[in-house]
């Protein structure tokens, strides 16, 4: 397990392409445009494509900005970055074409002051790539949160299992879902869903929140006793391998950990935790045992995260305060 004390090691490690990565991007005939590429994921998954990707193609990683070190810290590894507001009118047809596409723009948080805000980003946005992009191929990032809270011993969703999403957030990412499959079936736009949650990290996740209140002495509600979560790099990583099982209809995947875990036995990993509340039956949890079978299980092992998180917070690593909320059980983010 390597050691990880610094931002630019974890950044490393995140954005490390492994085998299969460069093997993937090796077959690929051109650049990749990545959407969205400023929020918690985007910066390095861009560098994992730059780095797994033959010198020839270029990568586009295209954002707001509003993080200007995010910006300079992208194009010193080789990315080419396009500032672009998306819903700008126009903005998209200054984009680059590019055959293939990473769509990871969304919003969830604030949803429940301004749900308008979300419906437009999550689902009228997608319409709008489809169009501008109808012959390239598109992974775009989705949600557990498409799902119904299911029963805790059940193994979790399945990509058959009925969407019932619970609250506008969720109902929004399904938005984003069906406008792309619409598309997708009457342009023969090949595109896959990557059903992600939920991805972690030593700065932010669902890890990190938990460490946080055990260290803070903080009590943890238990009303969502179980999770799942990935390692973001290895969510990197199906997301870049993904473009090679892209579809017309699109092709759908649980992006997530193998294990159900118990959020009391992740607080007891970080020291003495103080608890709240009583477990219930039901939480948002997904069944990765296709995404296992297409791209192997995770590659990191979440104690080893866990182990990371810990030492992160004694240390008094970074921290980004954009708390994950896996506790909401109404939807309202």
């Amino acid at each position: 397990m390597p050691s990880i004390t610094t931002e630019d090691q974890l950044e490393d490690y995140l954005s490390n392409p492994c085998p299969e990565d460069i093997e993937v991007a090796r077959q690929l005939n051109g650049d990749i445009l990545l959407l969205g590429a400023g929020g918690k994921m985007g910066p390095t998954l861009a560098r994992r494509i730059r780095r797994a990707l033959p010198d020839h193609h270029r990568v586009f990683a295209v954002s707001r900005y509003s993080n200007q070190d995010v910006r300079r810290r992208l194009e010193a590894a080789g990315i080419t970055t396009v500032s672009a507001d998306l819903l700008s009118p126009g903005s998209l047809d200054d984009l680059p074409d590019a055959p293939y596409v990473i769509y990871a723009a969304a919003r969830k948080f604030g949803t429940g002051a301004d749900a308008a805000s979300t419906w437009v980003t999550n689902s009228f946005l997608p319409g709008l790539v489809a169009q501008r992009y109808p012959r390239s191929r598109i992974v775009s990032f989705s949600t557990g949160n498409v799902y119904p809270l299911v029963p805790v011993d059940c193994g979790g969703a399945t990509e058959e299992t009925p969407t019932d999403p619970v609250g506008e957030y969720g109902q929004s990412a399904l938005g984003r879902e069906r406008v792309f499959e619409h598309f997708s079936r009457t342009l023969g736009t090949r595109m896959a869903f990557l059903r992600l949650n939920y991805a972690v990290e030593l700065r932010y996740g669902v890890l990190a929140d938990i460490a946080s209140k055990v260290i803070s002495g903080v009590p943890i509600n238990l009303a969502t006793g179980h999770v799942n979560v990935i390692w973001q790099g290895d969510a990197n990583s199906v997301c870049l391998r993904a473009l090679a099982h892209c579809a017309s209809p699109p092709f759908i995947i649980n992006l997530t950990g193998l294990e159900t875990l118990r959020v009391r036995d992740i607080a007891s990993w970080f020291g003495e935790p103080v608890f709240e509340g009583q477990e219930s039956p039901t939480a948002l949890l997904s069944n990765a045992q296709l995404c296992a079978r297409l791209f192997g299980p995770p590659r990191v092992a979440i104690r080893d995260v866990a182990a990371w998180v810990g030492d992160w917070n004694r240390m008094g690593g970074t921290r980004w305060n954009k708390p994950t909320h896996f506790e909401v059980r109404d939807g309202k983010f």
